[in-house]
């Protein structure tokens, strides 16, 4: 018997920091070449795939603003890391025979397609993964805004955060060892607790447009695929 799969369409939202492994700087190939392979599982089970990429691992705009800079400019250099990034897992789905195309809220088609929501239903009707670059494109929305804005435009099913932990925890575990880890909390209890997440934006977008965000660890390989099958250690933000 076939298992079918928790949800129909996702969009998987990963950090940029992801992509550096053990480096300290930059894109370790061999990591993306993991979350790749994690997307392809998804899709061999039937399940759409949709991807927002940040830039940390490359540039912050909010480290500009912070030391004096301007805080616009900052942003856009940031929303050019996530281009980056989002090209380079294109490449490595396609390497691996998964078709993928890169829309971006940034006009550049030298180098990838513009964002809109119309092209983007249809790409992911026609099963194709689509990665979505350069954020909202606007200055003073993050990337978690993003994807919360992307994952209600797609109609996606729930928006996975991949994160370094295993899913939401009442504080950070690497600091608190009292820290207590939730199985399921609402988005409105993650609010009120302040827990980080993603930013408040792009939880109470996600509440607004009931979308669950499911909250595991990105550096667990296949974990993507199990907790679409129903198993899976994660945490489960819902409504």
């Amino acid at each position: 018997m076939t298992l079918q799969p928790r949800y129909r369409r996702v969009l998987l939202k990963a950090s940029g920091e992801a992509l550096m492994g053990e480096q300290k700087f930059g894109i370790d190939v061999s990591v993306v070449d993991r979350i790749a392979a994690d997307i392809a599982e998804a899709r061999a089970l039937g399940v759409e795939v949709a991807v927002v990429i940040g830039g940390g691992n490359i540039f912050r705009g909010v480290a500009v603003a912070s030391k004096g800079g301007d805080r616009v400019t900052g942003d856009h250099m940031g929303m050019l890391a996530t281009v980056i990034n989002s090209l380079a897992l294109r490449t490595s789905l396609v390497k691996i025979g998964v078709d993928a195309v890169v829309l971006s809220a940034i006009a550049m088609p030298e180098l990838c397609e513009s964002f809109s929501q119309r092209q983007a239903t249809s790409y992911m009707n026609a099963g194709k993964v689509v990665i979505f670059a350069g954020g909202t494109g606007n200055p003073f929305f993050t990337t978690d805004s993003a994807a919360a804005l992307r994952a209600a435009e797609i109609g996606a099913d729930a928006l996975f955060k991949g994160t370094q932990v295993d899913g939401v925890y009442s504080a950070d575990p690497k600091k608190d060892v009292s820290a207590v880890r939730y199985d399921t909390i609402t988005h409105e209890e993650v609010l009120v607790k302040g827990l980080s997440i993603m930013d408040t934006a792009a939880i109470a977008l996600a509440r607004e447009n009931h979308i669950p965000i499911i909250v595991y660890s990105i550096h667990e390989k296949g974990g993507l695929g199990e907790i679409l099958k129903g198993r899976g250690r994660c945490t489960i933000v819902d409504e």
